[in-house]
């Protein structure tokens, strides 16, 4: 079983029956989503409170720079997903080689990566680089966190494969999807949940398919479907450039 990034075709057919629980849902997911906030700030800055005052010790004022690194990444992570969940996020959409890019967002990373590229890549795509990026290294970033090595990149004619070799996706998220605060199951370690969920949102704003399966011979594998690029927009595609730029 694998979830995916594309609609729910029932729930389109039907949206009259599907709106009542659908926004209870949502309210409920919303409440638990503040309580868990605060939980998941509480904890760091509790350790900066405990720190503070011990700053004249040189230990003490590493780890206030290391939880001040570690709960401002957390806070960028929700501002990301309050933007995806408001719907404000628009993309920048360029042709783009993928396996440049591809080549380019897993430099970035820092992380043990083998990249693969299969023969006959395909034309260009039209997707905005910078969210790629952010996708891939929410990916990467999660195989090495809650798999294990080796993480493999494989890129192919409009998609990219993210596998790592660990115990694999959850049941519960290859059944709903990503959930945030939630890794779903203990042997894939502890985390805040919100590295899928930013991938899958960010996903959505390029128009690609984000898909979430476990390989039969064991491990994660993220699929990124990328769409072609538009032929309004052909041209040579060149280098992507940074996409932080």
């Amino acid at each position: 079983m694998a979830a995916s990034s594309r609609p729910d075709p029932a729930g389109a057919r039907n949206p009259d029956r599907c709106r009542p629980a659908a926004l209870q849902a949502r309210l409920q997911g919303e409440q638990r989503f503040t309580a868990d906030v605060a939980h998941e700030l509480r904890t760091p800055l509790m350790g900066l409170a405990t720190a503070a005052e011990l700053l004249s010790q040189e230990l003490a004022a590493d780890y206030v720079r290391d939880r001040v690194k570690v709960l401002g990444g957390l806070v960028e992570d929700l501002l990301e997903v309050s933007r995806l969940d408001a719907g404000v996020e628009e993309a920048d959409l360029l042709p783009c080689a993928l396996g440049p890019l591809v080549a380019d967002c897993v430099r970035r990373t820092g992380l043990a990566v083998e990249l693969r590229e299969e023969e006959g890549t395909g034309p260009a795509v039209g997707t905005d680089p910078r969210r790629v990026d952010r996708i891939l290294a929410n990916l990467i970033a999660n195989a090495h966190r809650h798999g294990a090595g080796p993480v493999v990149v494989t890129v192919g004619a409009r998609r990219v494969d993210v596998r790592d070799h660990g115990p694999g996706y959850p049941d519960e998220l290859l059944a709903q999807g990503p959930q945030r605060f939630r890794t779903g199951a203990a042997e894939r370690g502890r985390g805040h949940g919100l590295g899928l969920t930013i991938a899958l949102g960010q996903a959505l704003v390029v128009g690609a398919e984000l898909e979430f399966a476990n390989a039969p011979d064991g491990g994660a594998v993220a699929t990124l479907l990328l769409p072609d690029a538009d032929p309004a927009d052909a041209g040579d595609p060149g280098d992507p450039g940074d996409p932080e730029e």
